[in-house]
């Protein structure tokens, strides 16, 4: 009874606090991947948690599976933080009871330090009445404090308890946890502030004559020609014998990639027979309709996915196969795409790291780059960095490390070097989805959603609009790709037409997105000073402005971008 009547004020305190604020705090994207000498204050000032900084020692805190906790102190500058001592099963750490509202968002971040030894992994773990959600991981270090950011959604309101997880059994050190609950409203909200700062731009537009002076009266229409943002879709070889299907795609999307076609075992089935005639014709009709194609993949880390001839050869014949693969392959396509998948999947496989050592995927990055010296993206491409907090292979922390390892072997690799994350969802957790790109954002190099795609169910197409436009707002997506490939006999995950190319609901989806984030058609006529102003999603616009004063209308391109000026002169 004493310990139910404690938890219920605890939560009471908290939930008075959250609703003290005059009004809802902004999201916070800030996030670190370096590992720092001190924790950073905690976000939202803790949100729900009680006495997240542990300035007042353990209160509010308590140990987790029969754990001990301790409290602990920096001896440089005092800062006091908890630790899960003499660990001897995974679970055994710090916790705190919560109360979750139904259906409601949380970002949580946290940082830990281990006691010694070398980087351990650790896990957040929300522990509800019938449920055990992960909700983030960390690569934890001894010496140095790291940043856990991640987050779930409620199903249900009720108890719950916060608690952290490592398969090490040295000591966690804990500090700075925050667990900070958003409405779906107020995460909406943020959402479309962010879009709006990060796709949009206001305008000004000041037509002249052909001695300066401005024109008053002039009409002016602004014709959107071409988003600046890529969203595309994988395509299959099928679309060179389908009309329809040609039609269908080539009148949406911008980019694309190959869902097989380029694939090692598709371009060399047998020992030395190379066939590039599919990849061929299908790089030349996306040229056609003008759509940048994205290189996937020179190689791909996992055994099961090598030609059946690769797998077994021995280290001299697999090292020259290797070497004719990347000569051959980026050779012949090098200028002509926008990017390179260079080595797929390598966080959660190693297959040429065990044939070639720890450094083969650093070194077929530098090759990559001499055979190709143009301005293609090369990316680190894999999975689950968005889609599962629980799988530590490849959560923020893992992902950063491995791409800072190919940078620091080959400094020339550090020069186009891209993120991508591939995307395949089952039920998404948006929360978690936020809190990774926020971290992943801090690396400074482009970021892509490569192969998105959402399990089948009556949910798919609610599920697939949150994903789409979770990135298309986050400030460090620079382009998205549907992993929706069609096939007669079905696609891999989530189609968007049927076989006559008739929309399905996920077809639905994103032509209402392509639509939105498309400018519609603006006229307008211009002040006293020349000046007409609209607001439009970055891209390429056709402006053209007609006076009596002028002989005919006057047409000039302009390009709005992020970062670009505001303020266009349209000359007649």
């Amino acid at each position: 009874m004493m310990e139910k009547l404690l938890f219920l004020l605890v939560w009471a305190a908290a939930a008075l606090m959250e609703g003290s604020l005059a009004k809802p705090l902004p999201y916070d994207y800030s996030a670190s991947v370096e590992c720092l000498a001190e924790p950073l204050e905690p976000h939202y000032g803790g949100g729900l948690i009680i006495n997240p900084d542990f300035n007042a020692g353990l209160q509010g805190w308590s140990a987790f599976g029969y754990g001990r906790v301790a409290e602990g102190a920096s001896v440089a500058t005092g800062n006091r933080y908890a630790v899960a001592v003499n660990r001897t099963r995974p679970y055994h750490s710090v916790s705190q009871k919560v109360y979750l509202q139904n259906d409601t968002h949380y970002t949580l971040s946290a940082w830990f330090q281990v006691s010694h030894g070398v980087a351990a992994a650790v896990r957040a773990v929300v522990k509800t009445c019938d449920d055990f959600v992960h909700v983030g991981g960390v690569v934890a270090k001894p010496g140095c404090w790291s940043m856990l950011k991640g987050g779930l959604t409620a199903a249900n309101a009720g108890r719950a308890e916060l608690y952290f997880e490592s398969n090490a059994t040295v000591d966690i050190l804990v500090d700075s946890v925050s667990l900070k609950p958003f409405t779906k409203e107020e995460w909406a909200a943020h959402r479309s502030e962010s879009t709006r700062a990060t796709r949009r731009k206001t305008v000004r537009l000041q037509a002249s004559d052909s001695a300066g002076n401005p024109l008053q009266g002039a009409e002016v229409s602004v014709e959107n020609v071409r988003t600046s943002f890529p969203l595309g879709a994988a395509m299959s070889g099928e679309i060179l014998h389908n009309a329809a299907y040609q039609q269908w795609f080539t009148s949406r999307f911008t980019v694309t990639t190959f869902e097989n076609e380029m694939k090692w075992y598709s371009t060399e089935p047998a020992p030395g027979r190379e066939d590039y005639t599919v990849a061929d014709a299908m790089l030349a009709l996306a040229k056609q309709h003008g759509i940048g194609v994205r290189g996937h993949n020179v190689f791909w880390d996992d055994p099961k996915q090598q030609p059946r001839w690769v797998q077994s050869l021995p280290y001299q014949d697999l090292l020259a196969a290797a070497s004719r693969r990347i000569r051959s392959f980026v050779s012949r396509y090098a200028g002509q795409l926008i990017a390179w998948d260079v080595v797929n999947e390598n966080l959660h496989f190693s297959f040429f790291e065990r044939q070639f050592g720890w450094d083969a995927s650093t070194a077929f990055y530098a090759a990559a780059r001499l055979l190709d010296a143009g301005s293609s993206l090369m990316f680190m491409n894999d999975f689950n960095t968005l889609e599962q907090p629980g799988d530590m292979a490849a959560v923020p922390g893992r992902y950063v490390d491995r791409l800072k390892q190919i940078i620091a072997s080959y400094p020339e690799n550090g020069a186009g070097m891209a993120i991508g994350l591939e995307g395949h969802f089952t039920t998404p957790n948006i929360p978690y989805m936020r809190a990774a790109l926020d971290s992943m954002s801090q690396v400074g190099v482009p970021v892509w959603l490569t192969e998105v795609d959402v399990a089948g169910g009556p949910m798919q197409a609610q599920h697939l609009e949150e994903v789409l436009r979770e990135a298309y707002a986050h400030p460090a997506v620079q382009g998205v790709i549907l992993w929706s490939a069609w096939h007669a006999q079905g696609c891999y995950v989530m189609c968007l037409t049927d076989n006559n190319f008739k929309n399905l609901p996920q077809g639905d989806v994103v032509d209402r997105l392509l639509g939105e984030w498309r400018t519609p058609a603006q006229t307008g006529t211009t002040d006293a000073q020349g000046y007409f102003q609209a607001e439009v999603a970055h891209g390429e616009y056709k402006v053209t402005v007609s006076h009596p004063s002028l002989n005919t209308s006057v047409s000039q391109s302009v390009t709005v971008e992020l970062g670009s000026g505001n303020h266009f002169f349209i000359q007649a």
